[in-house]
């Protein structure tokens, strides 16, 4: 092996030539690098082969499943490339190998197109299951509203009759295109779920003393919903010419069933009649109402039916009532006429021929609010059941029977029965408003109260 050129070196170093910045850190760093590159190349015998991809995502407590996933496929995919068959091997030196890989098929192109065809696998995996965790955020965003199955019941005592049998149409219906033709007395059973406090507590002596019963149809989830009409426009029932109650079905889930007794417990104003409660018996939940009236409140001189998303001004309802006293077999409200059947049998307010054949419906009074003077409510109860079941109950009650009974049935501006802009003024000309939200009802309830400013 030739000698090492010192002299020449050291000649450099004090001539410096045309190095200027050349110093002897510089020539020490060279030399470490042309001794590694002349170690490894005299090596005989070597594979450079890559170890597998390991991320052990079995050591992160706080990792996700996707990711934990995703690096199983990739772990699995460069395991089976090293478990290859391997060539028989040949001395080369470290350029030879990343040539041609000494003559394998296991050099650094290769490995490094299988492991990125890998990553790809390991990126689609982790696409999947990111689609699938966000299906399962969906579901557990829907189930926020579900029932809480670990929420320890209050024990309250319950009313009577829960468990009796129920003859109504089904809640949720196999085929929806489907009206069946009855009789309404087929379906509706009679009778109530009531405790004797709710009835002395809405309707004391048959109501006697009560000039105006309201009859609020609410749903049985709707527990907000009454709260806010409690205590806001409902706060009116205090006094004693005045008597406001809830009207119900049942439900076939207990938890709601205890939460419903629970509520009726504290405050006696809830009635449950028999029938489940759902949008295709709307017409039973208002038989059940008269069916109420006509029993334990006969003597109060009008019946307001309401829903529970709905705002009703009390004293402006009450000058109404003063100034029709002498109107009787009366119901008011917002009359609709004219109005024709929906034939289309994916709508929700589809009638078939069989249950009402003629073009046209009678006049009749809207649904959210309507006022009917108390010497009709026993008659239209009685004619409703014999009658086909029509499960539009404001067409059914107030216009088809209504009209075989000779009811009258006198248009109101006052009952909007619609959403308004919520100004003083337009409030206190109203005598009920739709579309109301919980909030809304203290707002509006608020803005009733106020008395400083002059509407013309």
């Amino acid at each position: 092996m030739p000698c090492f050129p010192w002299k020449m070196v050291r000649s450099l170093l004090q001539k410096k030539m045309c190095y200027t910045n050349f110093r002897i850190t510089h020539l020490i760093f060279g030399v470490i690098i042309l001794a590694t590159i002349i170690f490894y190349s005299t090596l005989n015998s070597r594979q450079f082969d890559i170890p597998p991809l390991k991320r052990y995502p079995e050591l992160r407590s706080n990792s996700s499943d996707k990711y934990y996933a995703a690096f199983q496929v990739a772990n699995s995919t460069s395991r089976s490339v090293q478990q290859e068959k391997q060539p028989s091997r040949k001395n080369c030196g470290f350029f030879t190998f990343l040539a041609n890989g000494c003559g394998s098929s296991t050099n650094i192109t290769n490995v490094l197109q299988k492991l990125g065809e890998a990553t790809l696998i390991s990126n689609e995996s982790t696409v999947k299951i990111d689609a699938e965790n966000d299906n399962i955020q969906r579901i557990d965003k829907l189930s926020e509203s579900q029932p809480v199955e670990e929420v320890k019941r209050l024990i309250i005592p319950t009313s009577k009759n829960v468990t009796s049998t129920v003859k109504a149409i089904p809640a949720k219906p196999a085929d929806v295109t489907t009206e069946k033709v009855v009789k309404t007395k087929d379906i509706y059973e009679r009778g109530h779920m009531d405790d004797p406090s709710t009835i002395t507590n809405i309707c004391p002596n048959k109501g006697s003393d009560v000039n105006l019963l309201i009859l609020v149809t609410s749903a049985p989830t709707h527990r907000e919903q009454r709260l806010s009409i409690r205590q806001s426009w409902g706060h009116y029932g205090i006094r004693r010419d005045i008597s406001i109650g809830f009207v119900l079905g049942r439900t076939m889930d207990q938890r709601i069933e205890d939460q419903l007794s629970a509520e009726n417990y504290m405050y006696s104003d809830i009635i449950r009649g028999n029938f489940i409660d759902s949008y295709r018996n709307l017409t039973l939940k208002t038989l059940s109402l008269l069916e109420w009236t006509s029993t334990n409140c006969p003597n109060a001189t009008y019946l307001l039916k309401t829903d529970d998303d709905m705002f009703i001004n009390v004293p402006k309802l009450l000058q109404f009532i003063e100034s029709h006293l002498s109107y009787k077999r009366s119901i008011f409200g917002r009359l609709a006429k004219k109005w024709k059947p929906i034939r289309n049998k994916k709508s929700k307010y589809y009638v078939s021929p069989e249950q009402y054949f003629p073009p046209v419906f009678p006049p009749f009074c809207t649904g959210p609010a309507y006022l009917m003077t108390s010497d009709i409510i026993v008659e239209l109860y009685n004619k409703s059941l014999s009658q086909t079941y029509l499960k539009l109950e404001d067409v059914y009650t107030t216009g088809i029977v209504a009209q075989l009974l000779n009811i009258h049935r006198i248009n109101i501006k006052e009952f909007l029965n619609r959403r308004i802009a919520f100004n003083q003024c337009n409030i206190k000309k109203s005598i009920s408003i739709h579309m109301i939200k919980t909030n809304e009802q203290y707002d509006l309830w608020k803005k009733l109260s106020d008395n400083s400013v002059q509407c013309k």
